[in-house]
């Protein structure tokens, strides 16, 4: 089981890279806290996880084929990172210093999330953020399928035991971001600080939609 391992090593490499997904998750935590953030990085799991049964069904060979597909899933990725980063710095900049900010900061989306707000907001977040992030899908499409070997058995059960395997990692990962999120969040920082964050979460974003609209597809 040794390429397990090392495969197991890389991926975790791989997830703790910093990039949009756990840039969502670190907005989360300074948000939402430790607790609620976990939960929603659920969302971001389950997308993984979809891309791994679509590899395992084969979908690898089709995208291999078609430069067109991987077009269509950078840019809807490039949209919605923009309208993230977008969003959240139009709230911020709108907000009027005077009035302060709620206990909670803003969104991914630049909407101010009370305490308590539904799981279900911070889990759609990180699903629409993984599942249009074609970064991810060229993971599962080029990295994974090199360590699979015809001569262990069959392709689909690698593939997915691969598959788990990286959602471990990716897990792990998640869980750093969020809670180096969380403890922001734990230090009471002002207002101003908390404004700064946001805005500087949303000039993230909206460079990373600039990168990938600027990357090979």
């Amino acid at each position: 089981m040794g390429w397990l391992a090392v495969f197991f090593g890389a991926a975790v490499l791989i997830a703790l890279t910093p990039g949009s997904n756990n840039l969502v998750g670190l907005h989360h935590g300074m948000t939402h806290g430790l607790g609620p953030s976990l939960v929603g990085l659920l969302g971001r799991l389950l997308a993984f996880a979809l891309m791994v049964a679509a590899v395992a069904a084969g979908l690898a060979q089709v995208l291999a084929a078609s430069g067109y597909a991987l077009t269509v899933i950078k840019w809807v990725g490039v949209a919605y990172l923009a309208w993230l980063g977008g969003l959240i710095l139009y709230r911020t900049w709108r907000h009027d210093p005077a009035a302060g900010l709620p206990e909670a900061v803003a969104g991914p989306d630049g909407a101010a999330v009370p305490p308590g707000a539904p799981l279900v907001t911070v889990l759609r977040k990180e699903f629409l953020v993984a599942i249009t992030n074609p970064k991810a899908m060229l993971i599962f499409t080029a990295f994974m399928p090199q360590f699979v070997d015809p001569g262990r058995g069959p392709v689909a059960w690698q593939v997915a035991v691969l598959g788990l395997v990286y959602l471990l990692a990716e897990f792990l990962a998640g869980t750093v971001y969020i809670g180096a999120g969380a403890a922001v969040r734990s230090a009471a920082l002002t207002v101003r600080a908390r404004r700064n964050l946001d805005r500087a979460t949303g000039g993230v974003l909206l460079g990373m939609a600039g990168a990938l609209a600027t990357s090979p597809t």
